[in-house]
């Protein structure tokens, strides 16, 4: 029962900070090896996990203080794909550092950094550890 309290704890934390105005409440990316998948993040963005198990899943969260929340997502029907939706994670003030430790980590750079505007900033293609398509962004 703790482990569905965390999972509730975060959802509402993550509802709580956002505007009216954003669609994105919460976000799961699926592994099929769950701590390929936190080395893989760790390494890349230099963060660290707390992981919960919830009876049917077992799940990493990344560390957000404001913002959108997620976890990585381990259990069943966690299939990771490089179809459907598209996450658009903050890489911080440039994506050169963590895009100079996507394929030592076991990941592979789809498109190399992009320029999108002056105000949008940059953003590049990959595929990570576990086989899922997400994008970075930064300003930078």
């Amino acid at each position: 029962m703790k482990a569905n309290t965390q999972v509730k704890k975060a959802k509402a934390k993550a509802k709580k900070t956002k505007k009216k105005e954003e669609f994105l409440s919460w976000y799961e990316i699926p592994a099929a090896n769950l701590e390929r998948a936190i080395s893989f993040y760790s390494s890349i963005f230099d963060i660290k996990f707390e992981t919960t198990h919830t009876g049917v899943h077992t799940m990493a969260f990344f560390p957000a203080e404001v913002g959108v929340g997620g976890a990585l997502v381990y259990g069943d029907g966690c299939i990771p794909s490089q179809t459907g939706s598209l996450v658009y994670l903050n890489a911080g003030p440039s994506l050169d550092e963590p895009l100079s430790k996507i394929e030592s980590s076991g990941g592979q750079i789809l498109m190399g950094k992009t320029f999108i505007s002056d105000d949008a900033g940059f953003y590049a293609l990959i595929l990570d550890s576990e086989g899922n398509r997400l994008a970075l962004c930064s300003k930078a």
